[in-house]
This record gives structure tokens, C-alpha cells and sequence, in this order.
């Protein structure tokens, strides 16, 4: 079954873009295709350049391993690691040197430092996800991709996720985000609208009730296809 149908979409750098559409329009299966995560099963995806569709599994590693960083609602952590260790992982992956003043100012920066001889099991969801920016933030790719950054979050710990995502840009980092919530994608400088794997639409951020009803009026489009289909086949 096509999830996604005739996407056809650039994300520019040095931005923060958002995607928002109700549930089940593909939102997060785009961001998996687009990150190379999930493999297309046609056309083309190109990060800086390169069709990540026809790349082998090594070299795709490499790239996601090199030039991408990853923030999920599940963070994404691993238990045995403390949270140092964690931040550091990227660099280990990749075969690079470990610059400690870097992960150690990305700690400080997300308010974390206290914790980082501490393993993920031992810190609140709001932390943990914190570890995960941090992570980000010391490694500096040159995409980051996040998916529901902060679905699991309460608002003061979501504010403090969004205000460093929305800071990354200017560090060199271009943003790629999957949200519900018209408020994150309001903080984005474009929001892409999806309903039924099909983009319905491209509106610029800042106003959290345009985005909303946006999504609204992709809601309304698929239940009206839906019924016209079934109409179609009684």
C-alpha cells in the first residue's frame, strides 16, 4: 500500500521547515523516507546532493552518521550509556575524536550538566529529551530531523526543546520537523500541510491558528475524498 503519492518537495537550508497534517496523512513516514531511515520505493530523495534511494546501507549509515542528527519523542537514548556518553555516541559512531569541552558546553547550554554521569532511566521525560537536543547541539549536523520533539513533553520542557530547535539555523543547521501541535509549527519559518501522503499545501510560520486551520481544511479534504471513494464503490 503507498503511504506517500507524488511528493515533491525542497527544504531549505539553513531553515527550520515544519510538517503538520492530521493523523495518518504521512507526516512521520516522510520524514523516515526523507532522512533515509525508511528506503522510497521511487523517485528520488537527495540530502546535500547525494540520492539516498540508490545508496547502500553503508554509506548511508556514514552520511546519517556524519551530517544528520535525530530528535524522537522516544529520544532515542541508550539505557547502558550516562548521558555524557550518550551525546558523545555520534562522534564514537563515526570514528571521529571527541571534543569534551563541546558535549560539556552543550550540557551546560540544555541545563544538564548535573546529570551527566547519570544513565537515562535515572531522569525525568523533559531531561531526557533535553540529552537528546544536547546531543544534537555538540555534534552540529548539517540536517536535523525531528519527529514530535515534544509530544511526551509538558510545556515548560517542550519551550525549552523548541527554543534551541529554533535556534539551530543560525548555527549552521538546517531543521526538518514533524509536529501536532500548531503552536511548535508556528515556530518554524514554513509549515508543509500533508493530508492522505499528499501535500496539500506550504504556508509561512508564526501564527499558530493559520497552521491550525490549514491542517483543519486537510482534515475536511480527506474525509470528503474518503466518502466520494466509497460513494464510488457502493
Amino acid at each position: 500500500m503507498r503511504v506517500l503519492h507524488d511528493i515533491d518537495l525542497d527544504v531549505p537550508e539553513g531553515r527550520m521547515t515544519a510538517v503538520v497534517g492530521p493523523s495518518g496523512s504521512g507526516k512521520s513516514t516522510l520524514l523516515l523516507c526523507a532522512s533515509g531511515l525508511e528506503r522510497a520505493t521511487g523517485g528520488s530523495v537527495e540530502i546535500l546532493g547525494t540520492d539516498v534511494v540508490g545508496l547502500g546501507a553503508r554509506k548511508s549509515a556514514q552520511l546519517r552518521s556524519e551530517q544528520i542528527g535525530f530528535i524522537f519523542q522516544e529520544y532515542n537514548l541508550v539505557g547502558s550509556l550516562t548521558v555524557a556518553d550518550n551525546i558523545a555516541l555520534p562522534y564514537r559512531l563515526s570514528g571521529r575524536r571527541v571534543p569534551r569541552s563541546r558535549i560539556d558546553d552543550a550540557m551546560t547550554r540544555l541545563g544538564i550538566a548535573q546529570h551527566a554521569r547519570r544513565r537515562p532511566d535515572r531522569l525525568s521525560g523533559g531531561e531526557r529529551q533535553r540529552v537528546a537536543v544536547a546531543r544534537v547541539v555538540a555534534n552540529r549536523p548539517r540536517i536535523v530531523f525531528a519527529d514530535e520533539p515534544t509530544g511526551a513533553l509538558d510545556l515548560a520542557s517542550g519551550q525549552v526543546v523548541l527554543d534551541w530547535l529554533q535556534a539551530l539555523p543560525a548555527k549552521g543547521s538546517t531543521v526538518l520537523m514533524v509536529t501536532h501541535d500548531p503552536h511548535a509549527a508556528a515556530r518554524a519559518d514554513t509549515v508543509v500541510v500533508m493530508g492522505a501522503g499528499r501535500v496539500r499545501g506550504v504556508i509561512p510560520g508564526g501564527d499558530p491558528r493559520a497552521v491550525s486551520d490549514a491542517v483543519l481544511a486537510a482534515q475536511s479534504d480527506d474525509a470528503q475524498s474518503l466518502n466520494e471513494a466509497d460513494g464510488a464503490s457502493s
